[in-house]
């Protein structure tokens, strides 16, 4: 007993200047080979095991508790060193921006809502169904080899969207009539990753379904869209062309920005570029999600978000738009 009460008075007394000091007190006292699981260990070789238990567990109360004060004491002085000083100016904080293909996502969609059209989302791991089958692409049809399909190696039937189509299937399947969407969204196809391709990409798609629509009202909607995208000036043409959902199909071309219809590098001397298809829905796409052609028609388009985002930003190289680069991001900080 009286040699706990001197190990009091140590504890009372004992002072330290820094969190080493702090630490070599737990280490002395309350560490696995400190003085208390000595005192503690002691606890066999006595008679009164009770009174003696309580006095130990006083003891190891006062040393927990100069422990906890001597850190929260050097803790303090530690945060008092490296305080700010108030006085001086504030550091800037960073300011944030969206990534570009966010930037002409939101650009794109802002467009068409104007025309009426509402956004759809959709599963980026599709089936095979939804994803081609009913899209007048069965098992076999040569137009499959135009994408190069990511497959779930568990089971083949499912797999990485090729295209936001699959939305516009599952809208459909709904059955309220009329439609008029549009399907932003991330695609995958086994592509050679490169400055001008790469695995994975993104589309704008639009379907629009209800009765008497033409190939009139498709053309003057993308013209509609063109010329608010790209300026009233871009030129515009459209060019016979295949898609197995779409019956007649067609590409649609503006003249070069860059070149200004002069021949480029970008534009492959043509003074073209292509940036979306399109086409009247195929008769046997609306059966196979229970629209009756007869009494319905709609046309759809699909274009790339990355070209245009090239275009309008001066970009040459795709890649960068999923290195999050900060300094390539940075650039985009005044175009939010």
């Amino acid at each position: 007993m009286k040699q706990i009460e001197e190990f009091k008075k140590e504890i009372t007394d004992y002072s330290a200047s820094d969190e080493k000091s702090v630490e070599e007190f737990r280490i002395k006292w309350l560490g696995t080979k400190g003085l208390v699981k000595n005192l503690m260990g002691e606890m066999k070789n006595v008679s009164d095991k009770k009174f003696y238990g309580q006095v130990i567990n006083e003891f190891r109360q006062i040393a927990e508790a100069k422990y906890q004060e001597l850190k929260s004491l050097t803790t303090h002085d530690s945060q008092l060193t490296t305080q700010i000083d108030l006085t001086l100016p504030g550091d800037s904080i960073p300011v944030g921006t969206r990534h570009p293909i966010s930037l002409m996502t939101n650009r794109i969609i802002s467009i068409f809502q104007r025309l009426g059209f509402a956004v759809a989302e959709g599963p980026e791991i599709e089936d095979d169904w939804h994803n081609f089958t009913a899209l007048n692409l069965p098992e076999h049809h040569p137009a499959r080899d135009m994408q190069d399909t990511f497959y779930v190696q568990q089971n083949p039937d499912w797999l990485l969207r090729t295209h936001t189509s699959n939305i516009q299937i599952r809208e459909m399947q709904k059955g309220k009539l009329p439609i008029r969407i549009i399907c932003p969204g991330r695609v995958y196809r086994n592509e050679t990753v490169s400055a001008r391709s790469h695995c994975f990409f993104h589309q704008v798609e639009g379907l629009y379904i209800d009765e008497n629509v033409s190939f009139a009202d498709l053309k003057q909607t993308l013209y509609f869209f063109a010329k608010e995208m790209y300026g009233s000036d871009v030129k515009i043409r459209f060019r016979p062309s295949y898609f197995p959902f779409t019956e007649p199909s067609a590409e649609m071309d503006i003249s070069c920005m860059l070149c200004k219809g002069a021949g480029c590098n970008v534009c492959k001397k043509t003074g073209w570029l292509e940036i979306l298809g399109s086409g009247m829905v195929h008769p046997n796409v609306l059966s196979n999600c229970g629209i009756d052609p007869n009494k319905y028609t709609g046309f759809a388009f699909g274009m790339g978000i990355e070209r245009p985002a090239l275009l309008k930003y001066g970009i040459n190289d795709i890649r960068l738009f999923s290195e999050n680069d900060v300094r390539f991001l940075k650039q985009f900080t005044s175009a939010v």
